[in-house]
């Protein structure tokens, strides 16, 4: 078989779910070349149609959907998952800038959505945000991975959860990312491919400590404590499968972001 590029991010939540794969701890055929990319980087690979396989997010979709297909499983899709907007402690002004972590990211079509009265996004590396907002770079920013969890550490506050901002409105788990496959791929491997991703998602939450040198590896926290925090919170039964209320809350997202005359799955 020919061999697939698979771009993944190197967070936990995606490390954990493809450990299985990539480490072969699960007996496959796929011969994969892997690549470890920032989320705004996941998503301009894919608008460009480089990788055959990808993370991507959910908001990008509508720019990539005549090449690539949403699989079924190894989405970041749930309730109390939200990107956090946050500021630095004790200010008043009103917020007018503020630091995403990409402009083709869920973050940031949720940032505009709710926030319209920002005046200016600056994109930056996600692990680069909370740093920014405390010297005062930027008025607010958008957190996400594992920022979300340790903010609380610097002189930041809660402006306001996305996520519960989104389920206030639609009732809806919140989409964050997918992963997608270009249309060109034959269906029987994609098939193979969902199925297989699908079975290394329930591996590694039955054997939830065999990947964590492989996680470690690759997050920018390394405690367990927030690791744990991370997959137990990303990963969860949408990542297995979307299931009629996962497609239902893609097909709300997606529509929210651009046309909806576009094949989603």
């Amino acid at each position: 078989m020919k061999p697939l590029t698979l771009h993944i991010s190197p967070c936990p939540n995606d490390t954990f779910a493809f450990d299985a794969i990539i480490n072969r701890r699960l007996e496959h055929d796929f011969d994969l070349a892997v690549e470890y990319k920032d989320i705004e980087e996941l998503n301009l690979g894919v608008i460009a149609g480089e990788p055959d396989i990808s993370k991507i997010s959910y908001s990008v979709y509508p720019k990539i959907a005549d090449r690539y297909a949403i699989l079924d499983s190894g989405s970041a899709l749930g309730r109390g998952n939200g990107q956090l907007l946050v500021r630095r402690k004790g200010e008043q002004t009103p917020i007018r800038t503020v630091a995403s972590p990409g402009l083709n990211t869920t973050a940031n079509a949720l940032l505009l959505r709710y926030f319209p009265e920002v005046e200016s996004v600056t994109p930056m590396l996600f692990s680069d945000i909370a740093a920014a907002v405390e010297r005062g770079d930027v008025d607010a920013g958008v957190l996400i991975h594992e920022g979300r969890f340790v903010y609380h550490r610097r002189n930041l506050e809660l402006v306001a959860d996305l996520g519960k901002l989104w389920e206030a409105e639609t009732a809806l788990p919140l989409p964050l990312g997918a992963i997608v496959i270009k249309r060109t791929i034959a269906e029987d491997v994609k098939s193979r491919f969902e199925a297989l991703l699908a079975e290394s998602v329930r591996y590694a939450q039955a054997h939830p400590t065999v990947s964590r040198d492989f996680v470690k590896a690759h997050a920018q926290e390394l405690e367990d404590g927030v690791i744990d925090s991370h997959i137990a919170l990303f990963v969860n039964h949408y990542t297995v499968t979307l299931g009629a209320e996962g497609r239902e809350a893609v097909k709300r997202l997606i529509g929210a972001c651009e046309r909806g005359d576009m094949k989603i799955f």
